[in-house]
């Protein structure tokens, strides 16, 4: 079942660790070959900050049609220098399994070893600040060697266990929205509702 957030948005309750490099023609190129390679490619990413909600469960794979609205933490490095070490990281730090988990996204011009060192104390931080206990990091790296226009990516994507589609793929799951006619609707239904005050 779809967890409801407050205002409507559903909550995640999947999530799935990813990363690929690749090269491109263009900065924009490399970057898409990274997505392909990571297996996202044919997913439209939003970025979001990182938290992961509670309960959540990792997944090995996504299998989504093309064009899907993906939640993503990731972070991502081109670079046109040839013989240039890139890298990208993330990390997941969980405490209890009934609180949420800290994402933490990394990348830089050095080996993923060094990337995925930082990440962790990245992760320890996030856990200090916030009051809390680590019990575990999960980390996803790449590293990449730039032959002429290059790309590192990692991300965390964010899931739902169910989204329905008819036959045409279109999201038939309702997640709180009201169209404009629902919307002049329920006014109306107020505004009567108040003058029987």
């Amino acid at each position: 079942m779809v967890r409801m957030a407050t205002y409507g948005l559903p909550l995640p309750t999947r999530y799935c660790l990813v990363a690929g490099s690749g090269e491109g023609y263009s900065c924009l190129n490399a970057f898409d070959a990274a997505l392909l390679a990571a297996g996202i490619g044919n997913m439209n990413l939003l970025k979001v900050s990182s938290i992961l909600p509670a309960g959540a469960r990792q997944v090995s794979e996504i299998s989504l049609p093309p064009g899907s609205l993906v939640p993503t933490a990731y972070a991502a490095l081109t670079s046109d220098i040839p013989g240039e070490v890139i890298s990208a990281a993330v990390a997941v730090g969980h405490g209890s399994h009934a609180e949420y988990g800290v994402i933490m996204e990394l990348s830089g011009r050095r080996p993923a070893r060094e990337i995925e060192a930082e990440i962790r104390r990245m992760v320890e931080d996030a856990f200090a600040k916030r009051g809390r206990k680590l019990l575990e990091v999960q980390v996803k790296s790449i590293e990449h060697v730039v032959r002429r226009t290059g790309c590192a990516f990692a991300a965390v994507a964010l899931l739902y266990d169910e989204v329905l589609y008819d036959r045409h793929h279109t999201p038939t799951c309702s997640v709180g929205l009201r169209s404009d006619q629902d919307q002049a609707a329920g006014d109306e239904q107020g505004a009567a509702e108040l003058n029987q005050v």
